[in-house]
């Protein structure tokens, strides 16, 4: 298996390297050349198999003769035995129709540590192989940089510089990152958004010569396999629900289109996926690209939502990409003109193309505290507003039919107790794992949001 770059003029890479590469050198993503092609009896074979064996299943066609099977099992089944269900992804039933997939009983609390508890034991091997030294660079609008911080906190040969918007994340995800003390963790708040984060880190990999001399790297879902990972749950959750002899669709409250394109590849893969459902909050750039063409960019509004507080969805470029029938010299001209204009506009015909696998929905402040009233009455399950935003979603466009409707919970609520408590009154008791956050020392640095003042700060601690 080989990885090509979104833009076309890149080195070709394979698995190891493409871990360890992150963002492409020519500013582009890393896509597979080509997609694993799963059959209906290859699907149906998954159901009964435990998260690790539908996991070994389903990445072993994009490793090459990088890992072998016996070797990704161990390490996939160290990954997941952090995790506090023994289902590791258990599916939750709302109604007849609809369900709700918890991706939140990882080390985090958030659906970030499936692939990053695999990406930081991927890192330490790699590197343990090649004998080198890496600088993880981040940008995180709330769960990533706990996740990533968690999965790398002592490993040997890296040191992660994790980079957050000040004051714009939630207590407890900010004390998740900050109160971690392990000599190779460095906390940066930017006086910014989530999407100056973003662009630094960006930035960062685009300076070839900063690039190299600290031999930087990325936890970002502008990694292919923190994104490669993802794709697992989709299967798991889809064969419990009767695939492949019965279609299934999935509703994701998503920010930079990661979460969402992992259902994407999944489909590709064979998986019968009838719709894939975007649900954002009221930064909706994903959702008027898809209904209106209009990717422009916006100012980024707070909302209690805050992981979805983003404008600029990275990894949207991977769709467009295929949108662009993979023509690398033409979405790089597409791309260039997004990065000086912070607009573009999809053509009737990529709209239309998009139209056959994703439908999207905005939800705003009103309609997520409903939501999350609403299902905490009717079945008692009580909510992120992440995941009320994807289950907004879901009952506003779930497809005509009797496919079941899987909304991703994406985090646990005692992550975001205030706004869970002002809609519904009950204020999420914080699990076991994550007790006595508020109790330990913090430390992290405030930064500007300039590219200089970052790099000077890695290159005096990396």
């Amino acid at each position: 298996m080989k990885y090509i770059s979104t833009r076309g003029n890149a080195p070709v890479l394979n698995f190891k390297e493409v871990t360890l590469a992150g963002l492409a050198r020519d500013g582009g993503l890393y896509v597979p050349e080509s997609i694993p092609q799963f059959s209906a009896d290859d699907i149906r074979d998954m159901a009964g198999l435990s998260y690790v064996e539908t996991a070994v299943r389903v990445l072993t066609p994009y490793l090459g003769d990088v890992i072998g099977e016996d070797d990704l099992r161990a390490l996939l089944g160290e990954a997941y035995s952090h995790f506090d269900h023994k289902a590791v992804a258990p599916l939750k039933q709302l109604d007849h129709r609809h369900w709700i997939l918890e991706l939140f009983h990882g080390p985090t609390l958030a659906f970030k540590d499936f692939a990053l508890q695999v990406l930081g034991l991927l890192f330490e091997r790699f590197l343990a192989e090649e004998k080198k030294h890496m600088t993880v660079v981040g940008a995180t609008s709330g769960d990533t940089g706990s996740a990533a911080i968690h999965a790398l906190a002592g490993r040997e040969n890296v040191d992660i510089f994790m980079l957050h918007p000040l004051g714009r994340v939630s207590e407890v995800q900010r004390r998740q990152m900050t109160t971690v003390m392990a000599h190779n963790v460095h906390n940066i708040a930017i006086e910014g958004t989530f999407d100056d984060c973003q662009a630094l880190v960006k930035a960062m990999f685009n300076d070839q010569p900063f690039r190299d001399k600290f031999r930087l790297s990325a936890v970002n879902s502008i990694n292919w396999t923190r994104l490669l990972v993802q794709v697992v749950y989709y299967f798991y959750a889809g064969v419990r629900l009767g695939a492949p002899d019965r279609q299934v669709a999935f509703s994701v409250p998503t920010g930079n289109f990661g979460d969402v394109f992992a259902g994407y590849i999944a489909s590709r893969m064979g998986l019968p996926v009838q719709q894939l459902i975007v649900a954002t909050n009221v930064n909706d750039i994903l959702h008027r690209a898809l209904t209106e063409g209009d990717y422009s960019v916006g100012s980024v509004v707070a909302t209690s939502s805050p992981s979805m507080d983003i404008q600029v969805s990275s990894n949207f470029e991977r769709l467009l990409f295929d949108l662009h029938d993979r023509d690398g010299d033409a979405l790089r001209a597409t791309m260039e003109g997004f990065e000086a204009s912070r607009r573009m506009n999809l053509t009737p015909e990529q709209r239309a193309k998009a139209a056959r696998l994703f439908s999207s929905f905005r939800a705003d402040e009103d309609e997520t505290a409903y939501t999350l009233r609403q299902v905490a009455a009717e079945s008692g399950l009580v909510l992120d507003p992440h995941t009320a935003v994807g289950v907004a979603a879901a009952w506003a466009k779930a497809p005509a039919g009797d496919a079941p409707v899987v909304t991703l919970s994406t985090a646990h609520p005692a992550k975001f107790r205030d706004a869970v408590e002002r809609a519904t009154g009950q204020r999420p008791a914080m699990p076991p794992r994550v007790q006595g956050v508020f109790d330990r020392e913090e430390r992290y640095d405030v930064l500007p949001n300039s590219l200089e003042a970052v790099e000077n700060f890695i290159a005096e601690r990396s």
